[in-house]
């Protein structure tokens, strides 16, 4: 596992669930750019509440840094090409305050 932050835009809605004890954890996925134009898939996980709160309130396409923890991945495309991808907890997300303040909370 490695510590990081990773920029990039939401690839899709986030997503509020509840485990089998009944603690809310929220998932996503974003997407980040590398520097020869191809993008990585990061798969987000969020336990913490403040962060879960600020990814609620963001929506497909809206840029965001998480801070976590990373495990690197691969994963294989529809025409059999070995994919990067990440996995992230996430314990922070950095967002502008235009944003936070433009969307509201979803519950």
């Amino acid at each position: 596992m490695i510590d990081g932050i990773v920029a990039g835009r939401l690839h899709t809605d986030a997503e509020q669930r509840v485990d089998k004890f009944g603690k809310a954890f929220t998932v996503v996925k974003m997407k980040a750019s590398t520097g020869e134009g191809e993008g990585v898939l990061v798969n987000v996980i969020a336990f913490d509440a403040a962060c879960q709160d600020g990814l609620r309130r963001l929506r497909e396409g809206d840029a965001v840094a998480l801070a976590g923890a990373l495990t690197p991945r691969v994963w294989t495309d529809k025409q059999g090409n070995a994919r990067p991808a990440l996995d992230m907890v996430a314990h922070r997300a950095l967002v502008t305050e235009s944003l936070l303040e433009s969307n509201p909370a979803q519950d």
